[in-house]
């Protein structure tokens, strides 16, 4: 909602309450009477209540936010286009720092600084740089591009059955590329869909979100 129509309901507000003069017998208008304070007291309480609508950028950036408080969550993201064609994972997550990825060359699992890569009956213990994993708990890098992103709202569309509230952001930076966003009313994003480049060929990811905070998750060392 913009600024003009939180505007417009601020003026519905006062028009409810009856802010404006009385009239005389002869038709004209009175002076103040003894009854505008009350008036006055109500339209500041009713003006109080109204608080600052939010833009859609702002819905956008408090998702995110929300977003990297999770506890658990599972994910499948898709890949279509770039050099390797079609492409579908499965992601579970359990905080501070525990991945689990399948994928299908084979199932990573990821704790603190240290992957474990399973392929063909075999593990490999793997060290990770540290802060390797900060980048997927805001995988459209909202965070990176805030300052420069544009945010559009779309209205309102149905997610596996659930509505959400539907953006469309446009970056800039550090690439250029689109990434339409869908909001359940808890706050947190449900499906991601990203526009972009991959190694210089066109291609489009989407992560669908489900089980948030699911302590039922549980991401374990392989044995």
């Amino acid at each position: 909602m913009s600024r003009h129509t939180s505007s417009l309901v601020l003026l519905g507000v006062l028009a409810l309450i009856g802010c404006k003069p009385a009239a005389n017998a002869a038709g004209g208008d009175t002076p103040a009477t003894a009854t505008e304070p009350a008036s006055t007291n109500a339209v500041a309480a009713a003006a109080a209540s109204l608080k600052p609508l939010s833009s859609p950028k702002d819905d956008i950036l408090a998702s995110v936010e929300k977003f990297k408080g999770v506890r658990s969550y599972h994910a499948t993201m898709h890949m279509d286009g770039g050099p390797r064609g079609a492409i579908t994972n499965e992601v579970d997550f359990v905080a501070p720092d525990r991945f689990r990825m399948k994928m299908p060359m084979g199932t990573q699992v990821i704790i603190g600084d240290t992957m474990y890569m399973s392929m063909e009956g075999r593990t490999m213990k793997v060290p990770m740089p540290k802060g390797t994993l900060t980048q997927w708990r805001d995988p459209a890098n909202m965070d990176k591009s805030a300052a420069t992103m544009t945010v559009e709202s779309q209205g309102s569309e149905s997610v596996d059955g659930v509505s959400a509230r539907k953006y469309l952001v446009h970056h800039t930076e550090p690439h250029p590329a689109d990434v339409t966003m869908w909001i359940g009313g808890s706050g947190y994003p449900l499906q991601i869909r990203v526009d972009g480049n991959l190694n210089g060929q066109a291609s489009t990811t989407t992560i669908r979100y489900s089980r948030i905070n699911d302590p039922t998750i549980r991401i374990d060392p392989p044995q």
